[in-house]
């Protein structure tokens, strides 16, 4: 429900014109209080990054990537506020603007290694020598610059894991020197995603001030683990028959975190159709769809390109989806489709990229599903889950990213 009451269909052209004339619009953003558990979605025009901020101020970093957009030619977007800093810088600057500990981040996490949400050392800002080790200024590496990581979880450092075999080269010769260099020399504690947790990412400063938190690890590397316990590794059978299965979307780690009834779903670019040895069809999102239960708020798996199942949509059932783009093929027809899809399930909902680029605009612009996707994401622009305390009010906000005024352009208001 948007503003407290059901909206029929045509009613969204409404709703936007209503959070445009928000008491909050053309103002700087508010900020954190206290008991609010946030969730930015930053817009650069180049990556993924979310910025997250738990009820009691704890603080995390989820994804801060960073490649050569440019040179995508005309499937390139906008790159906000311009190409003068690498994503990484822009990234880090808008975290210092909204943090309640400006520099201080709680909690970083890389959900898998490829370069949109990580960095690579073939894209930088220049290099650095520390420690007798090379390293990039890129994505995380160039974000740390700034802003000071207490705690990385990774799917697989410090082993040497064999799934690192399939992640982008160069995205783990940037992070394992850096993640090196910052466990000697600047505190990092490193640990490995542990599958089904749900104390590994906790609110570190004031928890028993918002008992309603929390953050279960439901899917990573390659695996998903279901609220009764019980884990699955959908590439069981294939190493089974000893063949290799190379897909490192598949390894991304997601979560599900909850504040009160509230539910918000992230999950990288989990996305995959393969065949097991038997010749089975099968889709990571279907197996996922059976662990990830109904979420408020769901970010869209792999930018929109070639995701989010049928029966991924069911489950989720989500009134607000939020797509983080860098390339005019993401939030392709097939899932947009999906996502209107009233088919699947009747209730209302919104889809929120942070970029709607003019190109696609133009081309699919008498699509069906255009009319569920918020008119501000034309512009491109910042997206934020503000969840007021305890969890049964939330609000979906856009911020200017043509500069680093951090005004606020609509203002969207949902009960759980």
């Amino acid at each position: 429900m948007v503003g407290g009451a059901a909206l029929l269909l045509s009613d969204w052209e409404k709703a936007f014109a209503m959070g445009r004339k928000h008491t909050d619009v053309g103002k700087p953003w508010r900020g954190w209080k206290k008991g609010e558990f946030q969730i930015h979605f930053i817009y650069t025009g180049v990556a993924e990054s979310i910025f997250l901020i738990f009820p009691d101020g704890t603080s995390m970093l989820l994804d801060c990537g960073d490649f050569d957009a440019l040179a995508r030619g005309p499937k390139a977007v906008p790159l906000l506020p311009d190409a003068s800093r690498h994503s990484g810088e822009w990234i880090a600057r808008y975290v210092t603007r909204v943090n309640p500990a400006v520099t201080d981040v709680d909690y970083m996490m890389l959900s898998h290694y490829h370069n949109d949400h990580a960095g690579s050392d073939l894209f930088h800002a220049g290099k650095v020598v520390r420690d007798g080790k090379e390293y990039a200024l890129s994505g995380f590496a160039q974000a740390a610059e700034i802003l000071n990581f207490r705690k990385a979880i990774d799917r697989c450092y410090p082993d040497d894991d064999p799934s690192l075999n399939w992640a982008d080269p160069d995205t783990v010769r940037l992070m394992y020197p850096f993640y090196d260099y910052m466990k000697e020399h600047r505190g990092l504690q490193i640990e490995k995603f542990r599958l089904g947790a749900t104390d590994q990412i906790v609110q570190l400063h004031d928890p028993s001030a918002y008992p309603g938190f929390s953050v279960r690890n439901l899917c990573g590397n390659g695996c998903i683990a279901y609220p009764d316990g019980r884990t699955r590794d959908l590439f069981e059978a294939k190493k089974k028959a000893g063949i290799p299965a190379k897909n490192e979307n598949a390894m991304s780690l997601g979560m599900v975190f909850s504040y009160g009834p509230f539910r918000f779903y992230s999950a990288g670019d989990f996305s995959a159709r393969f065949k097991d040895p038997d010749g089975t069809e099968r889709n990571f999102e279907d197996d996922i769809a059976e662990a990830c239960g109904r979420a408020n708020v769901a970010k869209v798996n792999h930018h929109g390109h070639k995701s989010m199942t049928r029966k991924l949509v069911g489950a989720l059932h989500s009134q607000v989806y939020v797509s983080c783009v860098w390339d005019q093929l993401h939030n392709m027809n097939p899932c947009m489709d999906l996502l209107a899809d009233r088919s699947i399930y009747p209730d209302d909902r919104i889809i929120c990229p942070t970029i709607m680029p003019a190109e696609r605009r133009a081309k699919d612009g008498d699509k069906a599903w255009m009319k569920d996707v918020a008119r501000e994401s034309y512009e491109g622009g910042h997206v934020v889950v503000n969840v007021e305390k305890g969890g049964r009010r939330y609000s979906v906000s856009y911020l200017n990213a043509a500069d680093e005024s951090m005004l606020v352009r609509s203002v969207m208001d949902f009960k759980v």
